[in-house]
């Protein structure tokens, strides 16, 4: 692909001083495209032979616990920033170029740069982001408790799988993700008791 001249990245005497460094970049892509965008990046870094100018490709994800309706849980991962991934790179030219060319990238995140003639849409100018937004956001990654996530709402019927309250069946009246508990209205001996229970201890009712 040609690009035409306002779509170059361009940089004055300080900027390629600081591009000696590697800066972290957040670049948008297609929805949904995060991990094919990585690989063919990582791909092309390596047939494009700019393993020393693009160093490290990343998507950021944190865990997740997802307890099925049966009350068993699945291990996954959530993406932090669906529809971006992360490059540590040392910006210049061609570097840009091997980024951007990739397919399902869209662009940098950063300041649109007007054209200086026409009324066309300049380029983007990428903006690295800050060291301490990097630091929150591997921070986050590699810290952060698993987020449980139930299909369970308020008002839900539920009828309790294990415990003590074993077979007893009632409704939703909260539920606390970031504990992976809920509360509950069961009828016991004729009453109606609130009870707090595991995600893992109740099945909702069809």
């Amino acid at each position: 692909m040609i690009f035409a001249a306002e779509e170059s990245y361009e940089e004055s005497p300080q900027e390629e001083e600081l591009a000696k460094k590697a800066r972290w970049y957040a670049v948008q892509v297609a929805s949904g495209c995060e991990k094919r965008v990585k690989t063919n990046l990582e791909q092309r870094i390596k047939t494009l032979d700019v393993a020393d100018r693009i160093l490290q490709v990343e998507i950021p994800q944190t865990p997740t616990v997802k307890v099925r309706k049966d009350g068993s849980r699945q291990h996954a991962e959530e993406k932090v920033f669906p529809g971006y991934v992360l490059v540590q790179m040392k910006m210049d030219d061609d570097a840009w170029q091997v980024v951007k060319n990739t397919p399902n990238v869209i662009n940098f995140v950063g300041s649109e740069q007007k054209r200086g003639t026409g009324r066309g849409r300049g380029h983007v100018k990428p903006l690295p982001l800050s060291l301490g937004e990097v630091e929150r956001i591997f921070k986050q990654t590699t810290e952060q408790e698993p987020v449980v996530k139930t299909h369970l709402a308020a008002g839900d019927r539920i009828i309790v799988l294990s415990g003590p309250f074993k077979d007893f069946e009632g409704e939703v009246m909260e539920v606390s993700p970031e504990r992976s508990k809920l509360k509950a209205l069961l009828s016991i001996f004729g009453r109606t008791t609130p009870v707090e229970l595991e995600f893992t201890q109740v099945q909702k009712q069809s």
